[in-house]
């Protein structure tokens, strides 16, 4: 068993701020922290992503659509697939499982 001490916790750096917290060989988990009023970067990814939205209000946007989220929204990405949070009205915090675990580029 692991606790994962300050995951889905708010950390305010610039311009955002990603921190893994867990990697084993099949998954990883983080925290994805984007401050309000900021710009998410974020290129596509490799792997699955699911994100948990533990607080802030922001729209998530992919190629089918445009969502707002707020805390306790679940979002599902699928590898290789365009994302990205716009109009973050609140610091924005999510815990973020990756399978398989997040490879970085």
């Amino acid at each position: 068993m692991k606790k994962l001490v300050g995951a889905g916790v708010f950390v305010h750096r610039e311009p955002n701020d990603y921190v893994e917290q867990l990697r084993t060989g099949s998954m990883s988990v983080g925290t994805y922290s984007i401050p309000a009023g900021g710009v998410d970067d974020q290129a596509p990814h490799h792997e699955e992503e699911i994100y948990v939205v533990t607080g802030g209000r922001a729209t998530f946007v992919t190629p089918s659509g445009a969502e707002p989220v707020g805390a306790g929204d679940v979002l599902f990405v699928e590898a290789e697939e365009e994302h990205r949070f716009v109009d973050i009205l609140e610091d924005l915090s999510l815990l973020v499982f990756f399978a398989p675990a997040y490879s970085g580029r």
